[in-house]
């Protein structure tokens, strides 16, 4: 059976979300610590007290800390309410790169570093980062990770650079992916580690200037310089990084499809609202053909990205793996939805790429997502290897 009926209990949270968000969340976007480098620490503090406040916070997590665990399709009607503006997942812990980490974590961190790394995020004390991403070397194709990890028989000392880490500066916990050099000891290969962010041995060269400001803090260059650990900071297995990677990009790229599906259907309320009210050549603009077929192709848009997501979703709420699925949707979502704003910016006309409204930034912000967790051309790559060397005609391809 298809059900596309949402729960009452999902719809009453989703409504107190949007409402959390739009009453006391929408007034910061014009606050002057929403910086460049997206919002800063105190920002963050304050609109996190707001949802600690509003018994909100971190309603994602698994119910063991506390939260209240919802499915991936519940989260999919949750985080698009979540992120009606793009600060509403930072106040409600439920943004990247903590969602997603937090998602990682509570899959395979033992008991001692979920108590030190994983519960004072969960608590929004603190932030965390994934130091994956390389200049010259990891990023789509992680298999080209050149950061090391030498290992002694008792430390393992990390050297490497990375870059576009989000929200680095200032962050607690620390999961970095590193390769483990062959030794005598042990396995090897791509493995992940925590640590705090004051460990000696990281230096955040500089916060990189870039055209999104919806992360906390923006996105580093970080050196690890003789970084050294102790075989307790392994989280999972050695060698099993990139497995690790998948178990959480492939949610973590439709948490994001969530949360900016909310980000633009508040783009397109604007717009919709300035087509019913400024008018031109003797009525309002919306009636005109070119301005109410754009408002028509958005609504399509919206909720053919709607739909799209929580078919994935459900394909991860029935066991599938959904890495394929959530390749096809983080593809196709992140191209209409970009679409969605810079129409919306065209029917706003001046002021849409002003800062009169928050559509200029959503514009600006929402065209980085083609590019995070995997570029549009790279999902597509992924997609068409699957479906070739796949039976062809098979009605069940959806789950491949």
């Amino acid at each position: 059976m298809i059900d596309f009926e949402i729960p009452s209990e999902t719809k009453a949270l989703a409504d107190q979300i949007r409402a959390f968000v739009n009453d006391k969340v929408v007034p910061y976007e014009t606050d002057p610590r929403l910086t460049r480098h997206g919002p800063d620490e105190e920002l963050r503090t304050e609109l996190v007290g707001l949802a600690r406040e509003a018994g909100l916070l971190t309603f994602q997590a698994p119910r063991r800390f506390g939260g209240r665990e919802p499915s991936h399709v519940e989260q999919a009607v949750l985080f698009e309410a979540a992120g009606w503006s793009t600060l509403g997942p930072i106040a409600l812990n439920c943004a990247a790169p903590d969602e997603g980490n937090m998602f990682l974590l509570s899959k395979i961190a033992n008991d001692g570093q979920t108590e030190q790394f994983l519960v004072p995020v969960i608590n929004g004390r603190q932030r965390s980062v994934f130091a994956m991403t390389e200049p010259g070397g990891a990023g789509s194709d992680p298999n080209q990770l050149n950061t090391t990890a030498v290992f002694d028989g008792t430390d393992y000392v990390i050297n490497g650079r990375k870059w576009l880490i989000t929200g680095a500066h200032g962050a607690r916990t620390w999961i970095v992916m590193a390769r483990v050099a062959p030794n005598e000891f042990g396995a090897d290969g791509p493995t992940l580690f925590l640590c705090e962010g004051d460990t000696p041995g990281i230096e955040i060269e500089r916060v990189m200037n870039t055209m999104d400001r919806n992360y906390v803090e923006g996105h580093g260059v970080v050196r690890f310089d003789d970084l050294t650990l102790p075989a307790s900071a392994v989280v999972g297995d050695v060698g099993q990084a990139l497995r690790y990677a998948q178990l959480r990009l492939a949610p973590a790229r439709l948490t994001h499809c969530m949360r900016w599906l909310g980000a633009a259907s508040r783009a397109q309320s604007i717009a919709v609202e300035h087509a019913r009210t400024r008018t031109g050549f003797g009525k309002p603009i919306g009636e005109h053909q070119g301005v109410g077929f754009m408002i028509a192709d958005n609504e399509i848009a919206l909720q053919q990205c709607r739909l799209a997501i929580w078919w994935a979703c459900w394909k991860l709420d029935s066991g599938a793996k959904g890495r394929h699925e959530s390749s096809m949707v983080k593809a196709y979502v992140s191209e209409e939805l970009f679409k969605v704003a810079d129409r919306c910016v065209q029917i706003l006309g001046g002021i849409g790429i002003s800062e009169e409204t928050p559509v200029g930034m959503i514009f600006s912000d929402i065209r980085a997502f083609r590019l995070y967790d995997g570029p549009t051309e790279v999902h597509k790559h992924a997609i068409a290897r699957q479906v070739l060397r796949s039976p062809v005609g098979r009605v069940d391809d959806a789950g491949r």
